[in-house]
């Protein structure tokens, strides 16, 4: 049986890039303005585009799982491993940053909506791939003296 794609709605896909930008620039202007050494900066940096990239490679690691896309056991439990290091990571990092628990609840709500709406724009653009690559296939089928 082949999948069935359906190309998400233009209110989707606004929706999740704007979600993601308002998460990774709000997490970055808080950063920015913060009142903490270099170095504690760049741990909550990189915290977040290694969680990004953890949850966008989940995310796929799933999905070619369900689409019956081969993907080994070892790379599976790395991208969960990655992610939860990741959350780890920055709930551990907050636990121990002399900052106030709002300062707190800010970067954690922000990073949470960032990873959230990273998933949401990777489902997005693999779903519009796979219903445009369906479609020039489907026509091609439908042209006449096309294979």
């Amino acid at each position: 049986m082949k999948p069935q794609y359906q190309k998400p709605t233009a209110a989707f896909v606004g929706a999740s890039w704007a979600a993601l930008f308002a998460g990774g620039i709000t997490y970055m202007a808080g950063l920015w303005s913060a009142e903490m050494a270099l170095n504690e900066k760049g741990y909550y940096f990189t915290i977040l585009f290694y969680g990004l990239f953890s949850a966008v490679s989940l995310q796929k690691s799933v999905r070619d799982k369900l689409e019956g896309i081969p993907v080994t056991g070892i790379y599976s439990a790395l991208c969960w491993f990655s992610l939860i290091l990741s959350l780890l990571l920055l709930a551990v990092g907050l636990w121990n940053a002399k900052l106030g628990s709002t300062e707190k609840g800010f970067y954690a709500m922000a990073y949470v909506l960032s990873l959230f709406a990273a998933v949401a724009v990777q489902k997005n653009v693999r779903d519009s791939a796979a219903f445009d690559g369906a479609a020039v296939r489907g026509h091609r089928d439908t042209e006449p003296g096309g294979a």
